[in-house]
């Protein structure tokens, strides 16, 4: 087999356009060639030097294991550093992933996947990540109800069964996170971390109840909202006709008279969910689906150690 990385010689995969890194294979071929590039990314970094200034620390080097990388360090010098006297305990991982109908948009399918397409790769990378460390790891999704669970297990073998049960996931309906979520403590039943992985067009109240009470049982929660960089401001034609596709309700506006509403009622509803969520020690990120994976496995997975 060819790896990806024979196809476009030193490039670093995991930077490349998410629509043109997905055109290159597979989702198993595709995934494996975003890891490799973004572990290589680590493994090339320029700045390596120790400082006494960190004493608990030691400057990374080639081989060692990411569980030991302080990511909080990382984002605040830019260094990379081990911590020495990490507890050598493994950790157990649930991925819960949206697959209702409005994760299956686009705002151009000729430069970006959808949402779900984008979120399906971000999941199996982070699942890989975690399993080169010996993370058990599992997977549900869910749209209105649970379609798909995959326990946690440590094995790399484990992978392929989460690539298969993240091929079958298909758009569904609605969305209701709660029984999701619900479902995630009889998998993990010591401390682990949960990745919550939706464009969070859900009940906010419901989900953030949900994710709290993951967070009072002990667990590490790690929130991705998914966005089309299309959601972020409302543009088009004089008059265009948008359509829920959960519900199928359709209204015709005029862009240019709701724009600004349009963009308060936005930065509203990600405040309430950055604030609802990380006033409980919850990690919240946003991701669009234009931004390169590795970029976005950066994000994620130092976010996923900002909160104590």
């Amino acid at each position: 087999m060819v790896k990806p990385s024979a196809a476009i010689g030193r490039e670093r995969l995991d930077l490349l356009d998410p629509r043109e890194m997905s055109r290159l294979g597979g989702i198993e071929l595709v995934t494996q060639g975003i890891v490799e590039g973004f572990l290589s990314g680590l493994h090339r970094s320029p700045r390596r030097g120790f400082s006494v200034e960190f004493a608990e620390h030691r400057a990374y080097q080639m081989g060692d294991e990411l569980r030991y990388v302080d990511w909080k360090l990382l984002a605040r010098t830019d260094r990379l550093y081990v911590k020495q006297y990490e507890e050598e305990t493994n950790l157990r991982a649930m991925m819960v992933l949206d697959t209702s109908r409005s994760m299956d948009w686009t705002g151009d399918a000729e430069a970006r996947l959808t949402k779900l397409a984008y979120a399906r790769l971000l999941t199996a990378s982070l699942a890989l990540i975690l399993l080169r460390q010996r993370d058990a790891t599992g997977l549900i999704t869910f749209d209105d109800t649970i379609r798909h669970v995959v326990p946690p297990r440590a094995r790399l073998a484990h992978w392929r069964q989460i690539l298969a049960t993240l091929g079958r996931a298909e758009p569904g309906v609605r969305t209701a996170a709660e029984p999701a979520l619900r479902r995630v403590v009889g998998h993990l039943r010591r401390r682990g971390l949960v990745v919550f992985v939706s464009d969070l067009l859900i009940d906010r109240k419901l989900t953030i109840k949900a994710l709290r009470f993951l967070r009072h049982r002990g667990h590490q929660v790690l929130v991705l909202h998914i966005l089309d960089p299309a959601e972020q401001s409302l543009e088009g034609a004089v008059e265009v006709r948008y359509r829920d596709p959960e519900s199928g309700e359709s209204v015709v506006l005029r862009p240019q008279e709701w724009a600004t509403a349009y963009d308060r009622t936005l930065k509203e509803a990600m405040s309430a969910w950055r604030m609802g969520l990380r006033g409980h020690g919850i990690s919240y990120e946003v991701i669009t689906t234009d931004t390169p994976f590795g970029i976005a496995l950066r994000q994620a997975l130092v976010q996923a150690t900002s909160v104590a």
